[in-house]
């Protein structure tokens, strides 16, 4: 029975962010490699198949490469390289085609994903199709502007993990991003659950999965699985 449902099981559709500028020189740019790498190893051990997609598509700016055995086989990886430099725009994708959705952080999430189009429109479809919706570290910017169909934010009255204020401050870039990622969730209505600073947090409020940091990336993973493989 799970061999054909996972066989039979729609990808879940990765995004990650194309914004490249963030500072002029500064050497942080684009999406964090092990908030894709460790959830996607999660997916795939599971035979769940993904879909890597992009604000723009194409190649999206990375950061992050090396440091743990996980993200260093993905970057020394053809396959790999080869999605990720032609990873679909997002806004080709249909919501019916995907059985979920997983938002990448990186601190480039925080210029493109919570006004565009294509973000809003699909996180409200596949959510109202009962679909998991999930995000980490700076991921839960795609979130922001989202509103249901009844007007209401998404993330209005879910409890949420996010990169936190005091994390923001830690790496020295609150004066750097557009806005302060935990407090602008709380501003649109979200009961915000944080750790201490760098620890693993995962918070899921109905088929919503959201991870505080890189080291929540592998648990943001295994909670998406889990939900996939019960459904």
């Amino acid at each position: 029975m799970a061999e054909r449902l996972e066989q039979a099981m729609k990808p879940v559709l990765m995004v990650l962010t194309s914004y490249r500028n963030i500072v002029n020189g500064h050497e942080i740019s684009g999406f964090y490699l092990p908030e894709l790498t460790h959830p996607l190893h999660v997916l795939e051990q599971a035979n769940i198949p993904v879909t890597l997609a992009s604000i723009m598509g194409g190649k999206p700016p990375v950061y992050g490469i090396g440091g743990d055995e996980i993200n260093q086989r993905y970057w020394d990886d053809a396959e790999f390289q080869q999605l990720l430099n032609h990873t679909l725009p997002l806004a080709a994708a249909k919501s019916e085609d995907y059985s979920a959705i997983l938002f990448v952080g990186g601190h480039g999430t925080m210029w493109d994903f919570p006004e565009d189009a294509a973000v809003k429109t699909l996180t409200r479809e596949l959510y109202e199709q009962n679909k998991p919706v999930a995000a980490v570290c700076h991921g839960p910017a795609a979130l922001l502007n989202v509103k249901l169909s009844n007007g209401q934010y998404l993330v209005k009255d879910k409890r949420v993990a996010a990169f936190t204020d005091r994390e923001e401050m830690e790496v020295g870039l609150a004066n750097v991003v557009p806005f302060m990622l935990e407090a602008t969730l709380k501003s649109h209505g979200a009961h915000l659950q944080p750790a201490e600073n760098w620890h693993c947090n995962v918070v899921t409020d109905g088929k919503l999965i959201t991870g505080q940091n890189p080291q929540s990336a592998t648990a943001v993973g295994e909670a998406l699985r889990q939900q996939l493989l019960s459904a």
